[in-house]
């Protein structure tokens, strides 16, 4: 599935999030989300999700506006991982990363052996097959994250929004998400959008980026030439110290 943002603007009471913002994303490709707290990150991927309207402007998936997609449409085609999530789960956690699989359920009276192979596979994924039987609710803070992680991966979307996925993961876990998440953009053409934190990590796990500037400026494009330590630094308001690994460049404050 490709996603197309064309002079979108999006604002909140007394300020301008964004505005002409124009981008597109196509399977295949990762992008990273990069902006200062308060910026509008989390408001923009929801207003690509359909959950929020834009003020100006227009999203689109396939050409078509999200609000045409019938429900079970939408949830078969992208998937939305929220930043944080406060409703309880009392069940397992291999029931918990099933629930992923409703918009395929060919059955309202009970789940197929497919989805729970799905799950089970999903699971594995992020490496969570040991924890299958325990409760949900037992788990911690990084082990929660990763079976979020995994019910989405069952949801199986084309387009796959992901909002701060590294949040409580330990550095490897950290970096086995990211690979995990570039592994479906290239082996299975899924189009990913991340919000992400951490300037160590675009540079090196992702094809594109965004950059959402305090006063609605935006800069989007391949990573190459939007991730520059001038950039990042006017993004962040901090001076940065830049580092090359082949072709890859990551940043860590300088302090």
């Amino acid at each position: 599935m490709s996603l197309a943002c064309k002079g979108v603007m999006l604002a909140v009471p007394g300020r301008v999030l964004c505005r002409g913002l124009s981008f597109t994303v196509t399977p295949g490709e990762v992008w990273a989300v990069l902006g200062a707290n308060g910026s509008g990150k989390t408001t923009l991927l929801h207003a690509i999700a359909g959950l929020k309207p834009c003020a100006a402007g227009e999203v689109s998936w396939n050409g078509v506006p999200p609000g045409t997609h019938p429900g079970r449409e939408r949830a078969r085609e992208v998937g939305l991982l929220m930043q944080q999530e406060d409703s309880t789960f009392w069940g397992s956690t291999l029931e918990y990363v099933r629930l992923g699989r409703f918009p395929h359920m060919r059955s309202w009276f009970a789940w197929q052996r497919d989805d729970d192979e799905r799950a089970a596979a999903a699971l594995d994924a992020v490496g969570l097959a040991p924890l299958a039987g325990r409760s949900y609710s037992t788990l911690s803070g990084g082990e929660r994250q990763r079976a979020r992680i995994a019910q989405l991966i069952a949801q199986a979307p084309r387009l796959i929004l992901l909002d701060e996925p590294l949040q409580h993961l330990d550095l490897r876990h950290q970096a086995l998400a990211l690979a995990l998440f570039r592994r479906l953009a290239r082996e299975e053409m899924r189009a990913v959008v991340m919000v992400l934190h951490d300037a160590l990590w675009p540079g090196r796990t992702c094809s594109h980026a965004l950059l959402v500037f305090e006063g609605g400026f935006t800069l989007a494009g391949a990573a190459r030439d939007v991730l520059t330590r001038e950039n990042l630094e006017r993004l962040y308001g901090c001076p940065l110290q830049e580092f090359a690994q082949n072709a890859a460049r990551y940043f860590v404050p300088h302090v």
